[in-house]
This record gives C-alpha cells, sequence and structure tokens, in this order.
C-alpha cells in the first residue's frame, strides 16, 4: 500500500516536472482568474437560499460517480436524463441570484470617482430627514418601510409605484405614510439623497426561518435585502418599533441613536471607504 502511495506520488511529481519547461504565464493566468470566478460564485451563492440546491446537485454528481463506478445501469441511466436537463434547471432554480450576481457585476462604480463631494451631504441629510420621521411616526402609531438604494440599481421596483423625484424632508415623509394617503401602502425608495418614488411593491423573503411574529413590510424588507444591496428602514405599526434590514439580515428594536448610525455606517461610511480606495489606485496607477 505504501509503494503504490510512493508510486502515484512519484508520477505527479514526474508530470509536474514534465508542464515546467511548456507551461506558460498565461496558463498560470487563467488557472487564477477561472478559480477566482468559482471562489466568487461559491461565495455569492452561500449567502443565498440557493447554497442547499448547490448541496444537492453535489449529491447527484456523486450518485452518477458512483452508478458508473459500479455498473448501475438503471441509476445511471435516471442520472443521465437529469443531467442533460442540468442547465434549464439551475437557470429556472437558480433565477433570482443569477439575476442579482449580473445586477451586480453590470453596476459601474468607477463614476463614484466621478461624484460630486456634496453627493455625502445629501445623504446624510436624507438620514437625519427619516430618523426624524421615523421618531415621529412611532409615536404617531404609523408604519413605514423606507428603502435606500447603494449600488445596486432599483428601477425594477420604482416603476411599481408612483414616481415623485422630490427634495427629502420629514414632513414629506410623514405625509407619504399617514393613514389616509393614497401612497402609505407600499414602499418609499430613496436615490442618492432624493426621494424616487412611492408605494412601491417589494418581493417577500423565502427565509421560512423568519420570526412568524414579524409582519408583511419587514418581510418585504429582508425579502428585497436578500436580492440587492439596498439598506431598508422599517417602522412597525404594531410594536413601535423601528428596525433595519441589509444583506438578508434583520437588526430589530433599535433606538433612534443606534438607528442613525446604523444608517450612517451603511449609507456613507462603507461608500467613502469604497471610494477613497478606487481614488487611491487610480492615483498609483498613474
Amino acid at each position: 500500500m505504501i509503494i503504490a502511495i510512493r508510486e502515484i506520488f512519484d508520477d505527479i511529481l514526474d508530470l509536474l516536472f514534465s508542464l515546467r519547461y511548456t507551461i506558460r504565464i498565461w496558463d498560470i493566468i487563467d488557472i487564477l482568474i477561472i478559480a477566482f470566478l468559482i471562489y466568487r460564485i461559491l461565495s455569492f451563492m452561500r449567502k443565498t437560499s440557493a447554497s442547499s440546491v448547490i448541496k444537492g446537485l453535489f449529491l447527484l454528481v456523486c450518485v452518477a460517480w458512483f452508478s458508473n463506478l459500479f455498473d448501475m445501469i438503471i441509476v445511471s441511466y435516471i442520472v443521465r436524463q437529469v443531467m442533460q436537463m442540468g442547465i434549464l434547471v439551475i437557470i429556472v432554480l437558480f433565477q433570482p441570484e443569477i439575476r442579482k450576481l449580473f445586477e451586480q457585476m453590470g453596476t459601474s462604480r468607477i463614476n463614484i470617482l466621478f461624484r460630486n463631494r456634496s453627493r455625502f451631504l445629501h445623504i446624510e441629510k436624507a438620514i437625519i430627514q427619516v430618523t426624524a420621521a421615523c421618531e415621529a411616526m412611532i409615536s404617531n402609531g404609523t408604519g413605514a418601510i423606507i428603502v435606500f438604494e447603494r449600488q445596486v440599481g432599483l428601477i425594477d421596483y420604482a416603476v411599481t409605484g408612483v414616481n415623485i423625484d422630490a427634495d427629502i424632508s420629514s414632513e414629506l415623509i410623514q405625509n407619504i405614510f399617514y393613514e389616509n394617503s393614497p401612497l402609505h401602502d407600499g414602499a418609499l425608495l430613496i436615490r442618492e439623497g432624493r426621494l424616487l418614488a412611492a408605494a412601491c411593491m417589494l418581493p417577500l423573503t423565502t427565509n421560512i426561518n423568519i420570526n412568524r411574529e414579524l409582519g408583511m413590510r419587514h418581510r418585504a424588507g429582508v425579502g428585497l435585502s436578500e436580492r440587492s444591496d439596498a439598506v431598508i428602514a422599517i417602522v412597525s405599526e404594531q410594536s413601535g418599533a423601528v428596525s433595519v434590514a441589509v444583506d438578508g439580515m434583520l437588526k430589530r428594536q433599535l433606538d433612534m441613536e443606534t438607528f442613525e448610525k446604523l444608517l450612517k455606517s451603511e449609507l456613507m461610511l462603507n461608500e467613502r471607504k469604497t471610494r477613497t480606495r478606487k481614488e487611491r489606485k487610480i492615483v498609483t496607477q498613474n
């Protein structure tokens, strides 16, 4: 047994030494690119509900290998038929994740370098006005769901509501979510410190482990955060508490000071760090 393992190890070494004169630098780069893409795809899938589906596909591949190894005719036939439809099945099962992946890939971040720095002042103003509006709505027992758009565009959800395109203010937000307002049902979308649209429909989360006590606003907020990088603020009409949904996670029962700090951290600090890294990279290249 030890001799056989040693012979296999020697064969691998001989193969590597024989390739050292034929392998090119582009072959190494090619391998590294494929490895990076596989890593990114697996990392992306691990954060979504598709991870359980990937485990199922991996199990199917193991069954195919096992059936071929032991010449199981019927099992091999069934597995081959299933795998022939594999690409179509993957597209159907992973449709939300594939769309989100391409949205993130297609989002151009280079324009961050050319945006006016006053944009951060608009975002800061929006955070202050949203915080004031949420505090007032908590005291009045008014429910609300407010979405801050980041890198992933939310135009598909904006068109389901009513276009506003207005300067942000606490009073306007409160009027939108006032019980008798025609726009109070649905979400309010904010883009770069301006009110984009109201009464927007959002996707509900598919997470079966979410707390059953949470209502439709919380489920919609978590659902959108699973499909984009948006930051969603939710005011509960029943409990009078404010929550924030980010990256599929819901942070509940926040006091107003923590709520404002969390919004600034997600919307201003992270983006400022990203822009600073991009600027330094360009300066270094020049």
